[in-house]
């Protein structure tokens, strides 16, 4: 949420996110609605309600608001909303847009580093977390990688959002664990691939200047149709919802779509990175 969540807290383990979500539940079936009924009502799809319920979703201002107004909850549910913690494992600069993430009816991600977080193995993260400098403790890489992971699951939970990922061809090639897990790794971004809500594209190393040369970038949609933009280096990342530099990125990412191999060129790319580990 925007506000009303403290900024780098440690949470307990998500139990105020389940215990909120039991809290919309009781309020939504007080009202005699079902899940299905209670989406349009607050302008979000069943399937995030039922996230929010099961307290695997951070919900936003407007569904707590929304909630709050439709199920008549003598502000119980916005109280509930103050008490809300952010599950360990983020970085602090990453949290906004975390929230965000689950919440996107289009997500376009461009990558020049690595494997982009969403896309990432649970074998090819745990390496890069065991390989982080500072080194962190067993229990903080766990953490970070169950929080990975339960980030990446939007893939599959929202098969009505469309993805977008353009990924430098050598972040692809640098091999930062072992074959097998590389090799692992490219075969689940051609899993994904398969799926018709996903687009992954490589910008080929062949390609001389191409419009990304900036850095990295995300650029996300949410179901109000609010277009959100996202750009993180070393220690830092920055969100922005100012048009003009949500435009400006909007562009340059709308350019590296035609600059980058096609979709069914990038899965030929792939298949021929994976055959030489």
């Amino acid at each position: 949420m925007a506000d009303e969540i403290p900024k780098g807290s440690e949470p307990e383990a998500s139990e105020s996110l389940k215990t909120f979500g039991e809290v919309v539940k009781a309020f939504r079936r007080r009202a005699g609605l079902t899940q299905e009924q209670f989406a349009p009502l607050v302008g979000y799809s069943v399937p995030m309600i039922a996230s929010i319920e099961q307290g695997r979703r951070l919900p936003s201002k407007e569904f707590v608001d929304r909630a709050e107004e439709k199920l008549d909850a003598f502000g119980v549910i916005r109280a509930a909303a103050k008490h809300l913690t952010r599950k360990a494992g983020l970085a602090k600069w990453l949290e906004e847009w975390a929230d965000l993430e689950p919440l996107a009816v289009t997500l376009y991600t461009f990558e020049t580093r690595m494997v982009p977080g969403l896309l990432q193995t649970p074998a090819y993260a745990r390496t890069l977390f065991e390989k982080q400098i500072p080194a962190m403790s067993d229990d903080k890489i766990e953490s970070n990688l169950v929080t990975r992971m339960e980030r990446a699951s939007i893939l599959t939970d929202r098969p009505e959002t469309i993805y977008s990922f353009i990924i430098e061809e050598h972040a692809l090639r640098r091999q930062v664990a072992d074959a097998e897990v590389m090799r692992g790794q490219i075969d689940h971004i051609l899993d994904l691939g398969e799926r018709r809500n996903i687009d992954i594209q490589i910008m080929p190393q062949a390609r001389g200047y191409h419009a990304g040369l900036g850095g990295p970038l995300c650029l996300l949609e949410t179901e109000e149709n609010v277009w959100y933009a996202y750009c993180e280096g070393q220690g830092t990342g920055q969100l922005s919802s100012d048009a003009k530099e949500v435009s400006m990125l909007q562009q340059r990412y709308a350019r590296m779509r035609t600059q980058a191999l096609s979709v069914e060129a990038s899965v030929g790319l792939l298949r021929e990175i994976r055959g030489a580990l």
